[in-house]
């Protein structure tokens, strides 16, 4: 098979990750695995949001009879959390594939500073053949930050790693034009080009006691990555080969197709968020930005005006006063203040840490 570097954001249930039993089923995860790694030899860039630590953590401990509390959850979720990572990590070390996890909340990435930090995590693992592997971090958080199911969760996910496509894995075959288990007559529902009300309408509830997602969270999540230029696929997890057939673009079950061009969507966020700040480039810079579409160096940067936090909005000005550009820069403006002019090696000897050789990154800047 050809070599592929497409993002892909691929997230399990719990009802998928046990196959309808109290436990974890290994024999099914090893072939989820096999797929994985087939791809991930292939080139392409792969992303794990996984559920399962409750029902891991009630496994390991016999299922034992706790009060119906909050306390509870997050006890079996602290317990299950280390047996789901081990199991995913001994399944990928039969290929050599190593594994990186990583525990968020909703607070990880509504809060800038820490999105950005989450971002460059995920980046630097996969630019490194490393695996991502991602659950809520039900153990410590609240309802105030929890992301509340992983159906969403995965699609935020998506969005942090700029993946082409999220895959959601589950129990169905896809969504259907009525409930199938009611109605023996209910037609599965290929494409989704626009999510309405009647979409939403016919998805219904949450099909198992197991986990908490349902269908209605599926839409909800294709909602939320079809907008920001994610193409999502509602698949049968239990499917022979289901993720290597849908990474060479096979139809199975129901594709949401994206609802704005990536770059686009990017775009009018950028033009919509307040400039905190201007860069003042050298003739060089402008050159390496205008002609070359290369990213912003600290070198090029002769002037840092205003105060703005790293992922802040900034105007990029040329040595004449003219805008030519909007960014998000991966340094606040004190640190940049001391990198202007300097060269990318020298960054970490200046601030003690670096976040990267570049001021701006090409994908986090638009030309005006």
């Amino acid at each position: 098979m050809q070599q592929n570097n497409k993002t892909i954001v691929v997230k399990f249930g719990t009802s998928t990750l046990t196959q309808g039993t109290p436990k974890l089923n290994l024999a099914y995860m090893m072939e989820i695995v096999r797929q994985l790694a087939q791809l991930h030899r292939a080139g392409f860039r792969l992303v794990i949001v996984t559920s399962g630590a409750i029902a891991a953590g009630r496994h390991y401990l016999n299922h034992p009879q706790l009060p119906p509390t909050v306390a509870s959850k997050q006890l079996l979720a602290a317990v299950g959390q280390s047996q789901l990572i081990q199991t995913w990590e001994k399944l990928f070390a039969i290929y050599d594939i190593h594994i990186g996890q990583m525990l968020l909340t909703r607070a990880d990435i509504e809060d800038r500073e820490r999105f950005l930090n989450a971002r460059d995590t995920l980046h630097a693992l996969l630019d490194n053949h490393i695996i991502p592997v991602i659950n809520e971090n039900d153990a410590v958080a609240t309802a105030e930050i929890k992301v509340g199911d992983n159906d969403n969760l995965s699609a935020l996910v998506a969005i942090l790693v700029q993946a082409e496509q999220l895959y959601l894995l589950t129990d169905q075959q896809g969504l259907f034009d009525s409930d199938p288990r009611k109605n023996p007559q209910a037609k599965l529902i290929p494409v989704v080009e626009k999510i309405t009300d009647h979409i939403r309408s016919i998805a219904g509830g949450s099909g198992t006691n197991l986990g908490t997602g349902g269908m209605s969270t599926k839409i909800t999540a294709a909602d939320v990555a079809t907008r920001s230029g994610i193409e999502t696929i509602i698949a049968p997890g239990n499917q022979p080969n289901v993720i290597v057939d849908l990474a060479y673009d096979q139809a199975i079950g129901t594709k949401f197709t994206v609802q704005a061009d990536r770059l686009e969507s990017r775009k009018q966020w950028l033009f919509a968020a307040p400039s905190a700040g201007v860069l003042t480039i050298d003739d060089g810079a402008q050159s390496a930005v205008l002609i070359q579409h290369k990213s912003l160096l600290p070198a090029g940067i002769v002037d840092v005006s205003g105060r703005f936090s790293r992922g802040e909005v900034v105007r990029i000005r040329n040595s004449q006063g003219k805008d030519i550009a909007l960014g998000m820069p991966r340094y606040n403006s004190d640190a940049l203040e001391l990198i202007k002019g300097k060269q990318s090696h020298d960054i970490e000897q200046l601030l003690g840490y670096e976040y990267g050789a570049v001021a701006i990154h090409r994908d986090d800047m638009i030309v005006l």
